[in-house]
């Protein structure tokens, strides 16, 4: 077993069920969690059976009684201590989210500082749940807003960022006086039950042990009985838009709350007078990293036909020193695809490309022999294709770029525009007209439009998060925290007597 699995307190055999406690032996059956970086079993997992939920769901709503009293700031205190033992867990922890998930070990650590940087957030915002105060119409009255705890959030996350999404949730939740329960990705269970590991001593030994609650259980049966249940009043869910879709309508139908993060299929734009260096980088990263596997992943590039010949030509070159392989081992630029199905939907998507009138300029293999065991590595692709390529309406989680040939910046906005999904964009450009022009009502319909940067990295203390079929939640930064608490509008009479809103008289 490696040294990080140890330290994390990750044995051959882990419950994946935490109502306060572990429970010991859930009945949900076994889940066996395989590295994609070299095809090895790297530990197993009992799963959740319905009895086993129902603890989970318990524990939260008994918690939730006595976090709910303790002062935010006091709770801010907790998530405190929370950060520097993430902080002492920094680099065990990005391992196993390298290994088990796949990304390279710079950008596992990477999303364990997110983890860090949304609790220091959370920190100072356990003193900021503002309300506002109101003049009331009425003399002698006074009117003003609070906000409440919720109750139980239920977040659902994604195998691409194991442990940050939660993360993002978790910590604005918890100093908004919320519990919650967390079900992870069956793809990267490890991940969840080492966060718990980290988190939980600290909430039990300040006498709040089922605050953060975890059950891990595939889809299923399970799944619809914790989005359908009406103790846990808002579920935010990061995956696939089917899912989402099927979170969003169960969870509606009992009128519940959902906080959706569904994807994207984002886009860059590049003008003529674009610093092209720039470019190259930004698309590298934004194209290739993660191998491809981030909802923030640039996968359409729009380059006005000025300038087109040059970025793919450079990019073809960047693509050839791109390092493939062990994603533990530094030196690597891309690791492997999430698992072999992964892989699978790649190819079949390169397929289509030639049919549809696109060409395959750069990568698109799969790659085999020694390093690449798992089955689980491919090459990253350019693909040069009409604007009106089909396969760029869907987004194929994989690393591949399509490349657009524009003239015009409004026809290439429109281009931009007509994808179902709307979460990250950015344009490239000196020129202030066009930068201004992206940012505008006619401009990016996404939820985060950037210039001269790309379309990934970003940062928590901004708003995360889309519109149209990305779900239109809002994540981190700003004032996402209402999202985890209920508004209740207060007013009060201090007077002898009682004047109705309005002008309105009633009797005599």
């Amino acid at each position: 077993m490696k040294d990080f699995l140890d330290v994390l307190g990750i044995k051959a055999e882990n419950s994946g069920v935490f109502a306060g406690e572990w429970i010991e032996n859930p009945s949900g059956g076994t889940l066996v969690s395989v590295s994609p970086v070299d095809g090895k079993e790297i530990a197993r997992v009992k799963m959740a059976g319905p009895e086993d939920y129902e603890k989970v769901a318990q524990s939260a709503s008994k918690a939730f009684a006595k976090w709910r009293m303790t002062p935010a700031p006091k709770r801010g205190e907790v998530v405190r201590e929370i950060a520097n033992a993430l902080r002492e867990y920094k680099e065990p922890l990005g391992k196993l989210v390298s290994y088990e998930m796949g990304k390279i070990v710079a950008e596992g650590e990477g999303e364990v500082q997110e983890m860090i940087d949304i609790a220091d957030f959370a920190v100072g915002l356990s003193r900021q749940l503002y309300g506002k105060t109101m003049h009331s119409e009425r003399p002698a009255h006074r009117m003003y807003e609070q906000w409440h705890p919720l109750g139980t959030v239920g977040i659902i996350t994604s195998f691409n960022f194991p442990v940050a999404v939660w993360a993002w949730n978790a910590m604005l939740a918890v100093v908004a006086g919320d519990t919650m329960v967390w079900k992870p990705s069956s793809k990267t269970p490890l991940c969840a039950i080492a966060v718990h590991n980290i988190v939980n001593p600290i909430m039990e030994k300040h006498g709040f042990g089922g605050v953060m609650n975890l059950f891990v259980g595939r889809g299923g049966k399970i799944g619809e009985t914790f989005i359908a249940d009406k103790r846990v009043p808002l579920i935010s869910a990061t995956g696939s838009f089917r899912m989402g879709r099927r979170v969003g309508e169960v969870v509606g139908r009992r009128l519940g709350r959902t906080l959706l993060e569904l994807g994207g299929n984002n886009g860059i734009v590049v003008t003529k007078d674009a610093n092209l260096d720039l470019v190259v980088r930004a698309v590298l990263f934004g194209a290739v990293g993660t191998a491809g596997q981030r909802c923030t992943t640039t996968r359409r590039l729009f380059l006005h036909e000025d300038v087109f010949d040059e970025v793919v030509d450079r990019l073809k070159k960047a693509y050839a020193q791109v390092l493939i392989g062990d994603a533990l081992d530094r030196k690597t630029v891309m690791g492997p695809l999430a698992d072999k199905a992964a892989v699978e939907m790649m190819m079949a998507a390169l397929e289509k490309v030639s049919e549809q009138g696109g060409e395959v300029v750069c990568g698109g293999k799969r790659l085999e022999g020694s390093g690449y065991e798992s089955g689980c590595y491919v090459e990253p692709t350019i693909v040069v294709a009409p604007h009106d390529l089909p396969l760029m309406q869907q987004e194929t989680f994989a690393p591949i770029l399509y490349v657009v040939k524009y003239k015009d910046l409004q026809d290439a906005i429109s281009w931009h525009n007509s994808v179902d999904q709307g979460l990250s964009s950015a344009i490239f450009t000196n020129d202030m007209i066009s930068a201004e022009t992206f940012l505008s009502h006619r401009g990016s319909d996404c939820g985060i439009a950037n210039v001269n940067l790309g379309t990934s990295g970003a940062e928590i203390g901004g708003a995360f998060g889309g519109e149209k079929d990305t779900g239109g939640g809002r994540e981190a930064g700003s004032d996402a925290w209402k999202a985890y608490m209920r508004r209740q509008t207060c007013t009060l009479n201090w007077s002898t007597e009682l004047p109705l809103a309005q002008g309105i008289t009633f009797g005599d």
